[in-house]
């Protein structure tokens, strides 16, 4: 697979952008496991950034872009509505920071990027989608940087998206698509069908990556064996456990049919646990640049991994209460010390969903009369500098 400059042998593994959760500390947990496994050719992207924030020089969407030392691929996954707008963020991208490859959003389902036009629902505009990426290719390409776009199915069943969206991102030269097997309306509930990726697969001659429950090794070894895509993108199937991307390295380079990859599975117990938790704060608080609160808000934005860390671990509530409340590393390391090291891994939890799930959406958020036509070039758009989603 080759996306520029940057060749990859397929399958690719691909961590997916999620708002508050892929910064530079996480990436690099997934990445340093993805590399244990024997793992070379990975795309750990950045949480997802506004073009409108990085052009107006928001202070939060510029501390948003930080990398560790070990990302010899600078990825970051860019929103935006506008195409001068993220054709001028992407330039920024490239040449101030040095990114080495730009992702666009188009599979976001949440409502407050929906109903600006943003996310799944602009690929029913297709000439907006078409002016987008013919501008940001544009802007990317005397660097020598991809472009790929990620997007969903459609809005709902009855007004999908995918393929077409998959022809225009051919022609106006991206280097390779990702297809989340759900719709807009279908959020993250239910079941992702696999069965459009390799609809799309077949419609178009760039790689084509798969999204949409990889909660194991195996799962993705499945996806890419019914779909023939060339790669995967893992969501959240590895919230709490940057152990998966060993287990996906490993599979992925076993024997097709071979057991070898389930043999090698890492499977770390509590005590494992809480010391990738310990190394999560330390590297979160390396990435803050206010040195009087830095500690803090590292542990504050730990909080949120605590449930997905422990996640079948028979952990007692005060345990559980004492590090979801963490707002130092001495809270932090005597929340740890309670903590059972010996309890083995819950394996009731393989191939069980992680993150958020909930129920399909009554309706998708959308500007008004915005599935009147299919046409959009002309429309007023505008998006949020600090808008987040996933």
């Amino acid at each position: 697979m080759r996306t520029g400059p940057w060749t990859a042998a397929a399958p690719v593994v691909e961590l997916a952008p999620m708002a508050g959760v892929t910064n530079a500390a996480y990436r690099q947990l997934c990445r340093e496991q993805h590399e244990a496994g024997g793992g070379t050719d990975g795309l750990f992207v950045c949480e997802m950034i506004t073009s409108r924030g990085i052009v107006a020089g928001d202070r939060k969407t510029m501390e948003m872009l930080q990398f560790d030392p070990g990302e010899t691929t600078r990825s970051v996954q860019l929103y935006g509505v506008d195409p001068a707008t993220m054709a001028d963020a992407t330039a920024i991208l490239a040449e101030r920071f040095r990114v080495d490859h730009v992702d666009l959003n188009f599979g976001c389902p949440v409502p407050k990027v929906t109903r600006k036009g943003g996310g799944a629902a602009l690929p029913w505009k297709r000439d907006r989608l078409r002016a987008i990426l013919r501008a940001v290719v544009a802007a990317a390409r005397p660097y020598g940087v991809p472009v790929t776009m990620k997007t969903r199915v459609g809005i709902d069943d009855a007004h999908q998206t995918y393929l077409d969206a998959g022809a225009i991102a051919e022609e106006e030269g991206c280097a390779s698509i990702a297809l989340h097997g759900r719709t807009a309306q279908q959020s993250y509930s239910g079941h992702a069908d696999w069965s459009t990726i390799a609809k799309l697969k077949e419609h178009v001659s760039i790689p084509v990556l798969g999204n949409g429950d990889v909660w194991e090794a195996e799962d993705a070894r499945r996806m890419l064996d019914q779909t023939g895509a060339d790669g995967v993108v893992v969501g959240r199937g590895c919230l709490g456990r940057p152990w998966l991307f060993h287990d996906l390295a490993v599979a992925l380079q076993a024997p097709e049919g071979s057991s070898a990859g389930s043999a090698r599975r890492a499977l770390p117990t509590s005590g494992e646990v809480a010391v990738t938790i310990r190394r999560h704060a330390e590297l979160l608080a390396g990435l803050q640049t206010d040195p009087e609160h830095g500690e803090r808000r590292a542990l504050t934005d730990l909080r949120k991994h605590m449930a997905w860390y422990l996640k079948g671990y028979p952990v007692g509530g005060d345990t559980r209460r004492a590090l979801a409340m963490v707002s130092s590393f001495a809270e932090l390391d005597a929340a740890l010390a309670g903590l059972d090291p010996d309890l083995a891994f819950p394996v009731t939890e393989l191939g069980t969903p992680r993150g958020r799930q909930g129920a399909p959406k009554a309706k998708v958020a959308l500007p008004e009369h915005w599935l009147d036509d299919a046409s959009g070039a002309a429309l007023d758009l505008e998006d949020d500098e600090h808008v987040s989603g996933g």
